[in-house]
Order: C-alpha cells, then structure tokens, then sequence
C-alpha cells in the first residue's frame, strides 16, 4: 500500500511581552494540502528594529512555502535557501531605511510533510523534539557560551551564569556575511512526539526536563501558556520575550487512491477488440490495482 501520510495534529502557540517595552519576537505556521512549515524569530534587541528583521523572516518563508511544489523534494536544501533568502532581505531593508540600520533576528524553522520532521536555525532560538517526555533533538545554540562548551571550557551549568550567554555568533540580517546555518535530515515522526521552536525567553529559565514534562500535559495550548508564564516569573523582572510554537502528532492515516472501476469495465469492453488484446488489457489493469483491489 502506498501513498500521502495524512498527519492529525495539535497546535499551541504564545507570545508574552515579559518586563520588556516592546515584543520583537514572530511566530507562524503556514499550512498547505497538510503539509506544514512552523517559523520563529526573535529579533535581536540590541539591533535597530529587530522586530522588522523577524516580521520579515516570517514574510520570505511564507512567499517560499506558498509557491514550493509539494511535497518539497528537497526539503533540506528547501530551508537552507529559506533562510538565505530571508538573511539578504533582512540586510537590505535596513539599507533601504533613513538612516541605514542593520536589523537582526534569529531564525529556526521546521518542515512537516509525510510523517518526517526537517528544521535548521540560526542563533539561539532552538527546535526541540520530545519523545515520551524526553528530549530526543535539540538545537545546538549558535552561542559564544556554546562555542566555550563545546570547546570544553566551561560546563552546561556554568552556561546560564556566564556574562557574555546572550552574544551571538551567527543571525540572520545584521551584516552582510552570509550566516553559518544548520539543517537537519530527514526524522520520522512517531504519535504523541511534540515539536517545539522557542525564543531563548522560554528556554533560558527552564531546562529540557521542564520543558518535557509540562508539554506531557494536554491541551497543548494550554500547557504551552503555562510554561511560558512560569518561564517569565522565573525570570523576573529581567524576562525577554517569551514565544513558542509547539506541534503534537496525534496519529497518522495512509491515503491511498482510489480504483476506478470504470477503468477497468471499459478496457474489458471494447468492441471489436480481439480475444488476445482483450486479455492483455485486463491484466494489464490487474496489475496495475490489483493489490488495490485485495483491500
């Protein structure tokens, strides 16, 4: 049996100002034929206008998703392309503003399409898969702190302490230089897996374990608001943007094309075909929905 993996899902999304004077952060997620694209950006604070460098992030992978033949064949290079795109936009809305600024974002994304899980990033917001409560993927922060762990420097513990944890080593926008991206290959998704893409104002507070047990909860809109809101309280009164959009599998459905019969009564008969082709054209369409037709 062979055809579209039909996902049935849950969605939750949030976005919270925290103790700050202004949300920079974007989320969305862009649905077509059942197959999906989920985005976030966190502008970059410390940049001029970084909600424009994340609106507009939003805006690139909507037009990309919006005109992509589906499904995509090439997911991997699709995102890579996706934030490419958005990075040169990024750069050049601020050198159409007066004065030039230099407007910046994080960017993570994630692909859906039959059954499997694709997702790339750049800077410190994460994509996060949790399987049974358990953190299975994880983005790797595009981090100075990162960067001293991995060069085994400091320990993950001494990550949220470090003075320089919010400096980033690659964003979209800001500088011309294209950024360094990551993109994941394909993941099989499997029922109950929740997906996640979160600003650093979620996860900073609270750690992977949290994160999973609280997403273990149903609604997911619900769950998701509940730790979004102790992500805030526990980073008061210095919490970032709190945003988040999460996706549950609920269970999977194999769509298969349907027999037309037709076909096959009419191939059967045609008048003054002769005995031989007669048969040929039924087992020719015998073997072509026959192991359609034993189901």
């Amino acid at each position: 049996m062979s055809g579209k993996i039909e996902m049935q899902y849950e969605l939750g999304r949030t976005s919270r100002l925290g103790n700050r004077e202004e949300n920079q952060d974007r989320l969305a997620v862009f649905e077509r034929d059942g197959y999906l694209l989920l985005v976030l950006g966190d502008g970059l604070g410390g940049k001029a206008r970084g909600e424009l460098a994340a609106q507009e992030l939003i805006n690139i992978a909507e037009e990309r998703f919006e005109h992509v033949a589906l499904p995509v064949a090439n997911p991997e290079q699709f995102l890579f392309v996706t934030l490419k795109l958005a990075h040169s936009a990024v750069v050049k809305l601020g050198q159409r503003a007066d004065p030039p600024i230099n407007p910046a974002t994080t960017a993570v994304l994630c692909l859906i399409q039959d059954g499997a899980a694709w997702w790339a990033h750049s800077g410190d917001s994460r994509f996060y898969l949790f399987r049974n409560g358990l953190s299975l993927y994880r983005t790797a922060d595009h981090s100075y702190v990162e960067e001293l762990y991995k060069q085994g420097q400091i320990s993950l513990d001494k990550q949220k302490e470090h003075p320089m944890r919010s400096y980033l080593t690659q964003c979209i926008g800001q500088t011309k230089n294209e950024p360094e991206l990551t993109v994941s290959n394909r993941v099989q998704l499997q029922q109950d897996d929740v997906l996640l893409l979160c600003s650093d104002g979620l996860w900073e507070p609270l750690d992977d374990a949290q994160l999973g047990m609280g997403l273990a909860e149903r609604p997911l809109d619900n769950s998701l608001e509940k730790l979004a809101e102790s992500a805030e309280k526990s980073a008061y009164p210095h919490s970032d943007n709190v945003s988040a959009v999460a996706l549950r599998v609920n269970n999977f459905r194999e769509q298969t094309e349907k027999v037309d019969t037709r076909e096959i009564k009419q191939k059967v008969a045609q008048p003054g075909d002769s005995l031989d082709r007669a048969i040929d054209e039924i087992e020719h369409v015998m073997d072509k929905y026959g192991h359609e037709m034993d189901h």
